[in-house]
């Protein structure tokens, strides 16, 4: 563990605030910026789908820092041998979720927002991956405790997101099912 980023006798708390602090700026830039693309779709003819879930999705991200700190300062979590790991996995995903919102540029919302008749997207993370956004979401609410130790708040933030991104996903793949006029999966 290094002294520098996790502070005297390996306290993490110096390194926590810098995650928070990058954690609720990057959330609230990508809410300007699906803000700005929802108001864009909408007067293009965009429908929207699936608005009674996103309340689930915005609890989920808006408790995941507070469990994080609570139990860093409170539980006394601390990173171990594999913060690196964590740490590299978590700078991953967050490539993956700039090169999806990219490759979607002003079609990517955190609203589901669909175009009908607009194809699908095909390029970027795309060409491999259905869903990179879900993904880099998927590693990020895990590796981003681990970094500090906290897997009480990895486990629980995983399995919780597990649920919301089945309701998403779903809700996502019958939209744009219903867009381009081709049956959704099961």
């Amino acid at each position: 563990m290094n002294p520098s980023v996790f502070g005297s006798a390996g306290s993490p708390v110096g390194a926590l605030v810098a995650f928070v602090a990058f954690y609720v700026i990057q959330r609230f830039g990508e809410l300007a910026i699906s803000s700005q693309n929802a108001r864009l779709l909408l007067a293009r003819g965009a429908r929207e789908h699936g608005r009674e879930h996103l309340p689930m999705i915005i609890v989920l991200h808006t408790l995941f820092p507070l469990a994080l700190v609570a139990e860093v300062l409170l539980l006394g979590a601390r990173p171990g041998a594999l913060t690196p790991l964590w740490g590299g996995l978590f700078v991953a995903a967050q490539g993956l979720r700039w090169a999806a919102m990219r490759a979607l540029g002003d079609r990517w919302s955190t609203r589901v927002l669909v175009l009908p008749g607009a194809p699908l997207v095909g390029h970027g993370p795309y060409r491999w991956l259905r869903h990179p956004n879900y993904v880099a979401v998927v590693i990020e609410l895990l590796a981003a405790p681990l970094m500090f130790g906290a897997w009480r708040t990895a486990a629980a933030f995983s399995a919780a997101n597990l649920l919301a991104l089945r309701v998403r996903i779903r809700c996502e793949e019958r939209a744009l099912a219903d867009a381009v006029g081709r049956r959704a999966p099961a």
